[in-house]
C-alpha cells in the first residue's frame, strides 16, 4: 500500500467532500428532516432505512449496518482499495495527492505501475505499427474505437523487443522482472543481463485496476502456437484470483448495472462490449472465485455465469455454483447461461447479434433450478434409493447456503423430486447439519446476536435499542458526545488532565478531543478517518451510530463537560491520593504504596507521606 496520507490531508479531504452528494449519485436520495434516506444500496429492501447525515458526513442503514465515511462509501459501493477511494475524491475536489500517498508500494523502488504504463503504451504503438496484428485484431471482427477503448496493443516476434525498449539499465530490468514482463532465463546468460520478453507475437491485453491502472496483461498468440493465451504471473500489483477483466471498461462505459455478466476469455468480453453489452467481464484464467463475487455485488445484485456447452463448460459452471452457494442472500441472483456447442460468446454474438443474445440471457437458469438440474443427472427417481442418493447429494450443498429464499427454494424444488413435503425435508437436512458441525466450528467467530449490536445512529428517531452509548458508562457516553459533537470539545479547559486517568479507554478520549480541538470545523467523519487503520476504528464506528443521550449541541458541550470532570474525580490522581491515605491510617502502606502516595502528596503541593 502506499505511503500514510497526513492527517491534513483526509482532514481538507473530508471536509471538501459533500457524503450528500457522492452517495446522491449513485443512490436516489430523499430529504426526510436534517437528513437523508434511500432504500439500502447494500441490501434489498422495499422501505426506505438508509440515512446519510450531512452534518455528521455519516450515512448508516438500519436494515444490514452498513455505515461509515464518504471514504467508506466509495470502497464499499465501489469496491475500491482506501487508496483508490481518497484519489477519486481527491480528483473531484481538485486536490493533488500528497507525496506520501504516490510513494511505492516497495520503498526504494520505482512506482511499478509506471512500468505497466510505459509498457502498455509501447504495445499500442506496436499494433498501430504493425500490418500483420491489425489484420489478425480485424479479421476476429474488433473495430477501431473497441481497440483505443481497451488499449490493446501488439507484442513484437522478438525474444527482446521491451527489453531494449525499456530494460537497458540493471535497474530498470529489476523492475521488468518484478511485474512479470519479462522472464529469467534457465542458463542464464549474459544477453540483457540474462532476460527474456515473456509476451512474444501477441494480440494484447491489458488488465486494468478499479483507477484505470494497468496492473497485468493477457496475450493471445497471433498465428498458431501455445499455449493460446498467456496470462502474467502473481505480482505486487496483480493477483488474478481478486481481478475482473472489462470491469473497469464496463463501470466507465455505464453508471450502473442491472446484472454483470461472466464470461471466459478476453476476446469474449470486447466483442460483447462492442456489441453493447458492456456489462460483460471475464476471470483470469481462474475459476470465479467469492473475492471476485464480492466485488460484483458491490456493483450489482445479479450475476450470469456464461460457459461453454461443452464437458469442460459444464464443469466450470459446477465450480462457478460451489462458491456461490455461501454468498446466495435475500436480494442476490445467481444464473446460469450455457451456450451451443461449438460455440463461445465472441462467435455467438457474431453470429446472432445483440438482441438474441440478450434473449438468451433472460432465460437463463436459476441457481436453484440448474443445482436441482445437475443432480437430477446423476440419479434414477423411479427407484426409492435413487430418491435417497439424490437427498443425500444435496444435504451438503444446503448446508453451505445461507437462510433465507435460496435454501427454501433449493428445499421445494428437491422436495417434489424426492416425493416427501418441503418442511421434513429441510428439518432433515438442518439436523444432519448439527450433527456435522463441530464444538470448535462455533466457537470464537467473533458473531454477535442480534440484540447485542449497537444500535444504529440516530438524530431524535426512536431506538428502543440504544444501550452503547452509556447510560451507566460514563467513558462510552463521553467519547460518544465528542464523535457526536465535535466542536464540543473546543469547551473542555484541560484534556491534558486526563493523562493522569488511570483507566483503560481514556487515553482514547483524550486523542479524539486533542483531534477535534485541533481541526478548524471538526465532523464526526474527520474523526473517524484519523483512526481508520487502527484497532479501535471498529469500535468507535460502532460508537458513531450509537444514540447519544443528548442531541442539541450545547447540551451536548455541558454533558461533555461534567463527564470528563467526574472520569477526573472518579479515577483521577486525587481518588488514589485518598485511597493510599485512608489505607495507611487503617493498614499501613508497603514500600511501593509509599513512594506512591509521596509522589502524588508532592504533586498536589502537599507534606510527605507517612512513614
Amino acid at each position: 500500500m502506499a505511503g500514510r496520507i497526513p492527517d491534513s490531508f483526509l482532514d481538507e479531504l473530508v471536509a471538501r467532500s459533500d457524503i450528500v452528494e457522492i452517495i446522491g449519485a449513485r443512490v436516489p436520495l430523499k430529504k426526510g428532516g436534517r437528513e437523508f434516506k434511500a432504500c439500502c444500496p447494500f441490501h434489498n429492501e422495499k422501505s426506505p432505512s438508509f440515512w446519510v447525515s450531512p452534518d455528521k458526513q455519516f450515512y448508516h442503514c438500519f436494515g444490514c449496518g452498513a455505515h461509515g465515511t464518504v471514504i467508506g462509501f466509495l470502497m464499499q459501493y465501489e469496491k475500491m482499495e482506501f487508496i483508490d477511494a481518497v484519489a477519486d475524491l481527491a480528483q473531484r475536489a481538485g486536490l493533488e495527492l500528497p507525496r506520501e500517498a504516490q510513494a511505492p508500494r516497495d520503498p526504494g523502488s520505482a512506482d511499478l505501475h509506471d512500468v505497466m504504463s510505459q509498457a502498455s503504451r509501447f504495445f499500442e504503438q506496436n499494433l498501430a505499427d504493425n500490418a500483420r496484428a491489425q489484420k489478425y485484431a480485424e479479421a476476429r471482427g474488433i473495430d477501431a474505437k473497441t481497440s483505443s477503448d481497451f488499449a490493446l496493443g501488439y507484442a513484437p516476434d522478438a525474444w527482446d523487443a521491451l527489453l531494449n525498449r525499456m530494460g537497458s539499465r540493471e535497474e530498470e530490468r529489476r523492475r521488468l522482472f518484478q511485474v512479470g514482463l519479462i522472464v529469467e532465463r534457465a542458463s542464464g546468460g549474459e544477453r540483457n543481463g540474462g532476460f527474456y520478453d515473456r509476451f512474444r507475437d501477441r494480440l494484447m491485453f491489458p488488465i486494468r485496476d478499479s483507477r484505470g491502472r494497468v496492473i497485468g496483461f493477457g496475450g493471445r498468440v497471433i498465428d498458431q502456437g501455445e499455449p493460446k493465451y498467456l496470462n502474467s504471473p502473481e505480482t505486487p500489483l496483480f493477483h488474478k484470483g481478486r481481478e475482473l477483466y472489462g470491469l473497469y471498461e464496463a463501470r466507465q462505459a455505464r453508471a450502473d448495472f442491472k446484472r454483470l455478466l461472466i464470461v471466459e476469455g478476453y476476446m469474449d468480453v470486447v466483442r460483447l462490449h462492442q456489441a453493447g453489452i458492456s456489462y460483460a467481464v471475464a476471470t483470469l484464467g481462474t475459476a470465479t472465485t467469492q473475492e471476485h463475487l464480492n466485488k460484483i455485488f458491490r456493483m450489482t445484485s445479479e450475476v450470469v455465469f456464461c460457459f461453454d456447452g461443452d464437458r469442460a463448460g459444464r464443469q466450470a459452471a459446477w465450480r462457478a455454483m460451489e462458491n456461490s452457494l455461501e454468498l446466495a442472500r435475500d436480494g442476490r441472483e445467481f444464473k446460469f447461461m450455457f451456450l451451443p456447442e461449438g460455440h463461445d460468446p465472441d462467435t455467438l454474438i457474431a453470429a446472432e447479434g445483440a438482441a438474441t443474445f440478450e434473449n438468451r440471457l433472460r432465460a437463463a437458469l436459476p441457481l436453484s433450478e440448474y443445482l436441482v438440474q445437475q443432480l437430477l443427472l446423476e440419479v434414477d427417481l423411479e427407484h426409492v434409493d435413487g430418491r435417497a442418493k439424490l437427498k443425500a447429494l444435496a444435504a451438503p450443498l444446503f448446508a453451505r447456503m445461507p437462510e433465507g429464499i435460496y435454501r427454501e427454494m433449493l428445499a421445494e424444488r428437491l422436495a417434489a423430486r424426492v416425493g416427501m413435503p418441503a418442511t421434513t425435508l429441510k428439518r432433515s437436512f438442518i439436523a444432519g447439519d448439527a450433527a456435522r458441525a463441530s464444538p470448535h466450528r462455533l466457537r470464537g467467530t467473533g458473531a454477535e446476536p442480534p440484540a447485542a449490536r449497537v444500535s444504529p445512529m440516530s438524530s431524535g428517531r426512536a431506538n428502543p435499542g440504544r444501550a452503547s452509548a452509556g447510560r451507566g458508562n460514563l467513558l462510552s457516553q463521553a467519547i460518544v458526545l465528542v464523535l457526536h459533537h465535535p466542536a464540543a470539545a473546543r469547551l473542555v479547559k484541560d484534556p491534558g488532565a486526563l493523562s493522569s486517568v488511570n483507566k483503560p479507554g481514556v487515553a482514547v478520549l483524550k486523542e479524539l478531543l486533542d483531534q477535534a480541538v485541533a481541526m478548524d470545523q471538526p465532523t464526526t467523519a474527520m474523526l473517524l478517518e484519523r483512526w481508520r487503520t487502527r484497532a479501535e476504528y471498529g469500535r468507535l464506528s460502532e460508537l458513531a451510530i450509537s444514540e447519544p443521550m443528548v442531541t442539541d449541541a450545547q447540551g451536548a458541550a455541558q454533558e461533555l463537560l461534567m463527564a470528563v470532570e467526574r472520569l477526573l474525580e472518579e479515577y483521577g490522581p486525587g481518588r488514589r491520593m485518598d485511597e493510599l491515605l485512608r489505607k495507611a491510617e487503617e493498614l499501613g502502606l508497603n514500600y511501593d504504596e509509599k513512594t506512591e502516595l509521596s509522589m502524588l502528596l508532592k504533586a498536589k503541593g502537599r507534606p510527605r507521606a507517612p512513614t
